[in-house]
């Protein structure tokens, strides 16, 4: 065998030998990008549906087994720490529903003591004046209770929800007669504007009472001179209950948080509630497969409660 045929012989086996590697080394490249999509997809898994799923490898190499070790360790961390969240969460919740209903029964005593009080007695002015800022206050205390005892039911899902066919203007006309008075003691000149036909939503009849009550007691803190209450058909089939209002501070109102918990308005305002009204309103909604937002249109506020039509 001469030179040349050894070098040719050899320059083919070293052609042959790179050619199998380049084979090798690009199916290994691709099995490893398929791993990683592998990889990814589980991580995606894990994020959307459950954190129990752990990291499997089917190619073998070191550093992308550690890798997968690190992922899976990682994930049994989250697992962990989603589980104390929601475990204190539950907690806090019924922590504050204790406290709620323990707070209730002195409440309705020292209410109860007070509205005994003959207020025929020959007070002096100064007495007068104290025994009425303890009945306010006992009044004020007891709403918060409530509030914070309401919320705790609604968070916790164990509110019952009796959801059935309304006529909601019916509903509506109602509402506004029964709080004529109030709505008068404060000074607003009410503008209702109801579409002149029946509408029936699918709500709970409680509930969407307590909205509205809610709302209208949201109204009163900021309203000045009058406001609206109006409903409207949209044109993708939903039914807007709308309240309307001047407030003198549109600059401490925040719509994008006005339905989240303790929203307190401006920070300066010194209120006499928890802040827990509008979000209330919000969890009440939920419940009945409704939604709420709020708007600053025009120089006024405008909140929205928003229901399907049956």
């Amino acid at each position: 065998m001469d030179k040349w045929m050894r070098i040719s012989i050899f320059l083919f086996v070293a052609c042959a030998v790179l050619l199998i590697c380049c084979i090798v080394y690009v199916g290994y490249m691709i099995a490893l990008k398929g791993q990683i999509r592998q990889i990814r997809k589980a991580l995606v898994c894990t994020r959307e549906q459950d954190y129990n799923k752990q990291l499997t490898i089917s190619l073998f190499d070191r550093d992308l087994t550690e890798l997968a070790a690190e992922i899976n360790d990682n994930l049994e961390y989250q697992k962990q720490l989603k589980f104390d969240a929601a475990l204190s969460e539950t907690r806090m919740k019924q922590s504050a529903s204790d406290i709620a209903h323990d707070l209730r029964t002195p409440l309705t005593v020292i209410k109860g003591n007070l509205q005994m009080l003959d207020p025929n007695n020959e007070y002096t002015p100064k007495e007068k004046a104290y025994l009425n800022t303890c009945r306010e206050k006992a009044d004020v205390l007891k709403n918060m209770v409530d509030d914070f005892f309401e919320m705790s039911v609604l968070e916790s899902d164990s509110a019952d929800v009796a959801l059935q066919d309304i006529d909601v203007i019916k509903l509506l006309m109602q509402f506004v007669v029964d709080n004529e008075a109030v709505i008068r003691e404060h000074g607003l000149t009410p503008d209702i504007r109801l579409l002149e036909k029946t509408v029936c939503i699918r709500a709970d009849e409680q509930m969407l009472t307590r909205m509205l009550g809610n709302m209208l007691g949201n109204v009163m803190k900021y309203a000045r001179d009058s406001f609206s209450i109006c409903t409207d058909i949209r044109a993708d089939g939903s039914f807007h209950i709308v309240f309307e209002n001047i407030v003198d501070d549109m600059d401490g109102i925040d719509v994008d948080t006005m339905f989240e918990r303790t929203y307190r308005g401006s920070r300066a305002r010194t209120g006499q509630g928890a802040g827990l009204g509008l979000y209330i309103v919000k969890l009440l909604a939920e419940k009945q497969n409704a939604s709420v937002y709020a708007e600053i249109k025009d120089g006024k506020l405008i909140t929205h409660m928003i229901f399907k039509i049956v």
